[in-house]
């Protein structure tokens, strides 16, 4: 009921007014319509959100790998190069924990560091050297190469181990060379790619440590080669480190100084611990007398690098 009650000169006044029905119906539509806005603007959010990151998990990222045979995955008995190279164990191993890693595979046999640089081995579309077309890449897809993995310099000093005699003369004017051009090619590298990438050179082995089992002077060689390694190997430390690499020590993982270990090899006898790891894992000591890794030596490589790829601190 409504109530009233009288105003002036005799007036009733409603203590109430009533709310006419059209309008509680207007404000109800409001609202309801409001609540409809609301939870389409939210379902908008959530369906740009879900996009964004499925665009995310879908792009694709990259590792970039460059180098000599090593890199290439060449094997001798194959005669060819083949899928066993560290990078290609490497690569297997990251893309286990991110699907859409690629892997552009950069190797080339027979590669110098000046021949990175320069071209005239390998072949590469829209560029003249192996460093060209990494670099390329690297300005290319800016923020999405994760990984670059780099070895070079063992060709420039190979020559220099000719029938088991060294030339002294030749490993200096090699190894000052490799000094200038890896880090002339690692500063390259890194102001192409920036910070993003996690950079890992590595230092070599010593295939000539198998001159070892030959006796007699060739000892003195294979001794003499280790040490040279040693020098080889702080020459490329230095060249990565003053690019802000890494560098995966695969001198020590072959053991390359340890002439006090003997290590019983099958059909050989007892020989140091580093002329045995070079037997094991490498071709030196078969038919082929091939200086290359084998697959159980390129999984050594891989294991070497993977975790300066994957754990720690990146260098800066």
């Amino acid at each position: 009921m409504l109530h009233h009650h009288f105003g002036p000169k005799g007036t009733r006044v409603p203590l109430f007014k009533r709310s006419h029905p059209r309008t509680a119906e207007h404000s109800a539509l409001r609202r309801r319509l409001a609540r409809a806005a609301g939870s389409a603007v939210a379902a908008c959010a959530l369906v740009t959100a879900g996009a964004a990151t499925a665009a995310a998990e879908s792009a694709p990222t990259y590792y970039v790998s460059l180098g000599d045979s090593l890199a290439a995955g060449y094997q001798p008995d194959a005669k060819k190069d083949t899928d066993v190279s560290y990078t290609d164990v490497v690569y297997r191993t990251l893309k286990q924990s991110d699907p859409n890693l690629q892997h552009i595979r950069l190797g080339c046999s027979g590669e110098t560091t000046q021949s990175m640089i320069n071209g005239g081995i390998c072949s590469y579309d829209g560029a003249k050297s192996q460093l060209q077309a990494a670099v390329n890449f690297l300005r290319a897809h800016p923020g999405q190469v994760k990984y670059v993995t780099e070895d070079i310099g063992a060709n420039n000093v190979d020559k220099c181990l000719p029938n088991g005699t060294l030339d002294i003369g030749c490993l200096i004017n090699g190894i000052f060379a490799i000094s200038s051009d890896v880090t002339s090619i690692n500063k390259q590298l890194r102001d192409a790619g920036g910070d993003t990438p996690r950079y890992v050179g590595m230092t070599y082995y010593d295939p000539m440590l198998a001159y070892w089992l030959q006796g007699g002077t060739s000892q003195w060689v294979g001794g003499a080669s280790a040490i040279a390694n040693n020098i080889l190997s702080f020459v490329l430390t230095s060249a990565d480190d003053s690019a802000g690499f890494a560098t995966a020590d695969v001198a020590t993982a072959f053991a390359n100084n340890d002439f006090g270990n003997e290590v019983e090899l099958p059909n050989i006898g007892k020989v140091p611990h580093n002329v045995a790891q070079i037997c094991q894992w490498t071709w030196m000591c078969t038919q082929y007398h091939d200086i290359h890794a084998n697959p159980t030596g390129h999984q050594v490589l891989a294991e070497t690098f993977l975790p300066l790829l994957t754990g720690g601190a990146k260098q800066s």
